[in-house]
């Protein structure tokens, strides 16, 4: 067990009671970050680390069972390895063994502190009994309350291993006693597949001085056993707790049985000596290295995220996350080829004076080797330092790097850009490293060629959005404001939510606020007409019903297909009258001066764009000073399954119970209960007003 403080030492003996308490065969901790929407590994036990390495840091967003338990705050189950294909086929290719899988929130009561996920061994029931229900949430909670555990962001920890019975001296040689009886050979492996113990039986089969082995990984000294089989195996039965068998061939001819029994603290291994090849597919040919199972593993992993990337910084991260680690490199650089020049869009591990060298250069220079594998469309290898001098020199001592694979990326005929995989110490790159490194290169080619447009299309969509909304609101005497506006996690970054604040004299001064349906260009720009209508007629000196009648009429008559949801208050400072006139929007909350909130219930009215000649009802409300008039979007309310009654009855429950009074603390409140970093289905815009006794206004 390792730990790093009191803290961490409760936080491990807790999760290993949750374990013994719901059966579970291994579990993991995951704590929210303090500083992005992240769920960082905290503890574990029951799974080698480097099985986890993928997912150390996971995004509050991706489509995995820990990340979609924190978002939603409830548990989610997979009874098994065809329920997680269905519903979470990510997590399910990178770990294609059959276990059950349930993933909850850890929640201490003020907010949401991270998730834990357990397994439970092959053949668990589909559902998981109301008592291990049971002990899983009351796990969660007494987990919850030991978080945050402070440390390192990168790794777990607290890595905890079941408590074991300590055998004394005669008992210890009597276990060696009874595994050198055995016929054949025993061996056991730690959960990371080291050899803990090897009986002489063993290391002859094995060929191999006990020595050499004792402490060491069997495929990483064993060519023989060098490919993906035997690791692959080993992880199977750690990760199931499933006992599994196979053969291999030890050179020439000699065919060996192994037999695999895990539990939670290692894998027992049987083998022995047999006369008939049972596995055909063991023959691995020993003068070339396969890849290993964990590169395989991230391959996979690597593959199935990046069709869910979006933007170029994505897929960076995700390569330099993923492959850099797995591949062994230290260092990463990828290009993009723009206008006739390399630009870097990632890197890793790179001093800044390398980086800055190739920044811009054209493709028709001939000093880097990205420009000249974009030049021929071919990967190149180089295994050491004398290598890359010879056709680039100066280059290894510039980066600090002996050894590169150079991967153009190439789309169509097109290229969109050069990852160079970097190392500091020689290698070299085996036949089938290079034609999975070739590979990978057009998996990363198509994603970052997707991610260019996607890119591109969020930068003219934000331009457009910020063009649309007011850069600031009028600062008004007397009048306190505050607003706020998030966009939705979903799709595009822009929407048809819109407010303003116009100071129509003196004294008088209108809001508005406002809902097109959908997230695209066309929301966006009837949200621009719509704005701009009010405004038009409200600085006319039309009445709040009267403003609303004539922008409806106008949006009809502009028959855009889509309809608007808005809220126009004119407020007289001077009397301290709100008059509200509502079209299909929903009820703004009053929070009076005593810190009590209650929703106004103005008519509704018909959203804008339906009908023509559509009138609207006007209300007035009192707003004296110390008072606080919330108008918001739906999206702040709107939870799915929910009634929208229910969601603006505990807004105004929350605007209650609010420690603040003014609005900025009040609107930051509310979006710090709703978590400003959890999935949002739509747009939310806030505009709060209070009135102040004529001190300066905040435009928020």
């Amino acid at each position: 067990m390792t730990t790093r403080g009191a803290g961490e030492a409760l936080l491990g003996q807790e999760l290993l009671r949750a374990m013994a308490e719901t059966g579970a065969s291994s579990a993991m901790v995951y704590e929210l970050a303090p500083d992005a929407p992240v769920l960082r590994l905290t503890a574990l036990s029951g799974l080698p680390p480097p099985v986890l390495v993928p997912w150390r840091r996971i995004a509050l967003v991706a489509p995995s069972p820990v990340a979609v338990a924190t978002r939603r705050q409830a548990m989610v189950w997979a009874g098994g390895h065809q329920q997680l294909a269905r519903e979470y086929p990510r997590t399910a290719l990178a770990l294609p063994y059959d276990f059950a899988l349930g993933a909850a929130p850890l929640n201490d009561g003020t907010g949401c502190r991270g998730a834990m996920v357990m397994l439970w061994p092959a053949g668990h029931p589909p559902e998981l009994s109301r008592a291990e229900r049971a002990a899983f949430e009351t796990a969660c909670r007494r987990l919850a309350a030991l978080l945050p555990v402070a440390g390192n962001p990168d790794g777990p920890q607290v890595v905890l291993t079941p408590p074991v019975r300590i055998a004394d001296p005669d008992e210890a040689q009597a276990a060696v006693g009874y595994v050198e009886r055995l016929p054949g050979g025993g061996c056991a492996l730690d959960l990371e597949g080291r050899i803990t113990l090897l009986s002489s039986g063993a290391a002859e089969l094995l060929g191999a001085d006990p020595a050499q082995l004792l402490g060491a990984r069997p495929w990483e000294v064993l060519p023989w056993l060098a490919g993906p089989g035997f690791e692959d195996r080993c992880r199977a039965a750690v990760i199931s707790r499933r006992p599994a068998s196979f053969t291999a061939c030890r050179p020439p001819e000699q065919w060996l049985t192994f037999r695999l029994f895990p539990d939670s603290r290692g894998v027992s291994v049987w083998l022995g000596a047999t006369d008939e090849e049972q596995d055909p597919a063991a023959r691995w040919p020993t003068e070339v290295l396969p890849l290993r199972a964990t590169h395989l593993y991230h391959m996979l992993h690597l593959a199935a995220a990046l069709t869910e990337t979006v933007g170029v910084q994505d897929v960076t991260e995700l390569f330099a996350e993923q492959i850099v680690p797995a591949f062994g490199a230290q260092g990463m650089l990828m290009y993009a080829a723009e206008a006739g020049r390399l630009r870097t869009v990632g890197q890793r591990g790179y001093p800044p004076e390398a980086v800055e060298a190739f920044e811009g250069i054209p493709l028709s220079a001939a000093k880097s080797p990205a420009v000249r594998a974009l030049a021929t469309g071919e990967p190149s290898f180089y295994g050491s330092a004398e290598e890359t001098e010879h056709d680039f020199p100066g280059l290894a001592e510039l980066t600090g790097m002996a050894a590169r694979a150079v991967l153009p990326l190439i789309v169509s005929g097109r290229p969109v850009g050069c990852c160079i995989l970097a190392y500091r110490h020689p290698r070299s790159f085996a036949p089938e490293e290079r034609k999975v490194l070739t590979s990978l290169a057009g998996l990363m080619a198509q994603a970052l060629d997707r991610a260019f447009l996607y890119d591109t299309k969020q930068q003219l969509a934000a331009e457009l959005q910020a063009g649309l909304l007011p850069h600031r609101l009028p600062s008004v005497p007397g009048l306190s404001v505050a607003a706020r506006y998030l966009a939705s996690t979903r799709g595009m970054d822009i929407g048809g939510d819109f407010y303003d604040l116009i100071q129509l004299g003196e004294q008088q001064v209108a809001a508005v606020i406002g809902d097109v349906q959908g997230h695209n260009a066309a929301a966006a720009a009837l949200m621009g007409q719509a704005r701009t209508a009010v405004h038009a007629y409200a600085t006319a000196g039309a009445a709040p019903d009267e403003v609303l009648a004539r922008t409806n009429r106008l949006l009809a008559d502009l028959d855009p297909d889509l309809f608007t949801s808005c809220l126009y208050v004119h407020l007289d400072l001077g009397t301290h009258l709100a008059c509200l006139a509502s079209a299909g929007h929903p009820p703004p909350v009053l929070r009076h001066p005593d810190g009590r909130a209650d929703v106004l219930r103005v008519p509704p009215g018909m959203l804008l764009g339906v009908a023509p000649g559509t009138r609207y009802t006007a209300t007035t409300v009192a707003l004296p000073p110390g008072a606080v008039l919330v108008l918001y979007t739906d999206g702040l309310v709107e939870r799915p399954g929910a009634d929208l009654d229910d969601g603006v009855a505990d807004l105004a429950a929350e605007l209650t119970a609010a420690g603040h009074s003014d609005p900025a603390g009040l609107a930051e409140a509310v979006l710090a209960r709703r978590g400003t970093n959890t999935e949002r289905l739509d747009d939310v815009a806030m505009l709060l007003l209070a009135p102040t006794d004529d001190r300066p206004g905040d435009d928020g």
